[in-house]
């Protein structure tokens, strides 16, 4: 079982490549979708970019030739019906060009919003989905703060590319192109050449400045993600940190997350400026030459009034494009980093696909674990050469020292692990001949350590099991040893648990998750350290309704408590890994073991714990 590459920020930076083909490709996915409707769309919004960029060059083409034909006129004391007319007609067509061009280009947004929402739509659906089919050991390692900042700025970023990358850069080309056409066929040569000469330059310069200003805003969006890890974790740990008095500790991390941020967003800040006034010296510099050689062509006769009007207005026409590209290029190189950062995620090698594989509909004889070895990458195993049964109707107990690998087995029974070595057989087959989500669900577990989501206890309860009966919700509750407290609560099921769970103690928060197990009804249920924080006359109760209510044909507990697990059919004795002793209790207490140490320790202890409660 690898670990994530997303869990080592070093790895992380080594293996991080920018792959900007397989980036564009998939954005073209979600532009281009597969709804006949949405094709349309695109296309029609294609077709009213080249429209509004039409009109837009003619814009300045009309305004010089209105120009002109009014110089004419005044010069030539031309006052005819036709002559005004002929000025009108051109007037007005220089007004409906240039409305024409923005009219164009509201409906090109009025078409295309619903792609680039369905686009965001299906590519927030495929990171979610992509993170819930990640493996455990992803999600033991993972920091939620920076996880959800990559998401939140991958998904942003597709959609300033689905925006910007089709309506700016696109729609900029097309009209350079019908520009460098216009002053071909209409102007000399000088002109084309300064222009292009000053976009060339201008882009050159915001190329090299922003590829540097991207550099810096790696790293501040590096420290705004630490700062967003900082605050979460902090907040999660709100009661550690108030049992310590820490909180002057967690204010100095944050501010040195936050002095860091600080020194990259100002770095940021004067960078932009700095890119703002280069740009806008270039711009200025090319614009003053055009007017300066247009200017002296109208004074020796070689160009009309009409002309360096024209060219003055095609030059700013321009500059507003390009003044923007700085912008928009800015942008899209710092899309592109982030959804670098969203693909590594994508990248991360999903649960074993499962697509041929048989499905479980039921398990009628039980587990075999078959000399089952797991251990992580790069440590010592975990659990070594372990061979056991579980048969279907029995109760199966399983203990062990902390540490000693009980909850592992759980795990691999429940198929969040696959073993290194050996096999787990179910009902004689190897586990992994079936699709492991079918042999999740003939499972029901409460974890050992238990989130409960933030909403009401009744949400809670039916979590998986929505669609239950009233009556098969209060035969849980009261299994579960719940039904008092839910009645003393004011709001009843409607009770708000907080922030996982934290509105309710240890005990009712594994009550509840017992209840949450039981309303899955499952033949086969996992107690891991289930009961660990109940009473124990609380936990017999409980115990006793798993067994004798018929609950569950099978009863695996993982617990370090042994007076909860004296009368199971078979206890499995863990220590370092290894399977070292197994049998009834009976027979374990007469050998000199450590599930007789453990015992004796345990009883000495409870004495202990009663003399101590007689005498106070």
């Amino acid at each position: 079982m690898r670990t994530s590459s997303y869990a080592n920020d070093e790895l992380r930076k080594v293996k991080k490549q920018e792959d900007y083909k397989s980036i564009f490709v998939t954005t073209f996915h979600y532009l281009w979708p597969d709804e006949l409707i949405f094709r349309i769309r695109v296309i029609a919004s294609l077709f009213c970019l080249v429209l509004a960029k039409v009109f837009t060059v003619l814009t300045p083409l009309l305004l010089m030739t209105l120009v002109d034909e009014l110089n004419v006129s005044v010069n030539g004391a031309k006052t005819g019906d036709f002559v005004i007319w002929g000025a009108l007609a051109l007037a007005l067509g220089y007004g409906a060009a240039r409305f024409s061009s923005v009219a164009f280009v509201q409906i090109r947004d009025f078409l295309f919003v619903n792609v680039a929402q369905n686009g965001l739509k299906k590519l927030s659906m495929d990171a979610f989905q992509h993170m819930h089919s990640l493996p455990l050991s992803f999600h033991l390692s993972r920091q939620t703060g920076s996880l959800h900042k990559v998401i939140d700025r991958g998904v942003r970023g597709i959609e300033f590319l689905l925006r910007f990358v089709l309506f700016s850069i696109g729609p900029l080309i097309l009209e350079l192109i019908f520009v460098c056409i216009l002053i071909t066929y209409k102007f000399d040569k000088i002109f084309l050449i300064i222009i292009l000469v000053t976009i060339v330059l201008y882009v050159i310069f915001t190329v090299s400045v922003t590829n540097w200003r991207v550099r810096i805003r790696r790293k501040m969006n590096m420290w705004d993600a630490d700062l967003s890890q900082k605050t979460i974790d902090s907040l999660l740990n709100y009661e550690t940190v108030k049992y310590f008095s820490a909180e002057n500790h967690e204010k100095q991390k944050y501010l040195k997350s936050l002095n860091s941020y600080e020194l990259f967003a100002i770095k940021t800040g004067k960078s932009l400026s700095m890119l703002n006034f280069g740009q806008a010296l270039i711009v200025t510099l090319g614009l003053l030459i055009l007017i300066v050689i247009s200017t002296k062509q109208v004074v020796d006769g070689s160009l009309t009034v009409g002309g360096l009007v024209g060219l003055n207005a095609i030059m700013l026409q321009l500059v507003l494009p390009l003044n923007f590209l700085g912008t928009v290029y800015r942008e899209i190189r710092q899309a592109l980093v982030d959804m670098a950062d969203l693909f590594i995620l994508f990248a991360e090698d999903k649960e074993e696909d499962e697509i041929v594989k048989d499905e479980l509909t039921s398990i009628e004889q039980g587990f075999i674990f078959d000399k089952v070895s797991f251990g992580y990458v790069g440590a010592r195993k975990v659990i070594s050469d372990v061979s056991f049964s579980i048969p279907v109707g029995k109760k199966i107990a399983i203990v062990g020292p902390s540490g000693s690998g009980k909850s592992t087995i759980g795990k691999l029974i429940f198929g969040f692990y696959k073993p290194l070595s050996g096999k787990i057989l179910i009902d004689g087959r190897d586990s992994t001949d079936f699709k492991t989500a079918t042999v999740r669900r003939q499972l029901a577990v409460t974890p050992q350590d238990i989130v409960l989501f933030n909403d009401t206890l009744e949400y809670n309860i039916k979590y998986g099991s929505n669609h239950v009966s009233d009556d098969k919700l209060n035969s849980v509750i009261e299994q579960a040893e719940l039904t008092d407290f839910v009645l003393s609560l004011p709001d009843g099921l409607a009770t708000q648990v907080g922030e996982r769970g934290l509105k309710l103690s240890g005990g009712e928060k594994q009550r509840v998750a017992i209840a949450r197990m039981l309303l899955k009804d499952c033949y086969i249920n996992i107690l891991d350290e289930a009961t660990s924080s109940l009473d124990s006359k609380t936990e017999k109760v409980i115990v006793e309704n798993l067994l004798e209510k018929k609950t569950s044909k099978t009863l695996i507990i993982i617990s370090h408590r042994l007076s909860s697990i004296a009368n199971a059919d078979n206890i499995l004795v863990i220590e370092n890994g290894r399977l070292i002793q197994q049998g009834k209790h009976s027979s374990l207490i007469q050998e000199n073991g450590l599930y007789k140490e453990m015992w004796e320790k345990q009883k000495k202890y409870e004495i202990r714990d009663k003399q101590d409660n007689f005498n106070g």
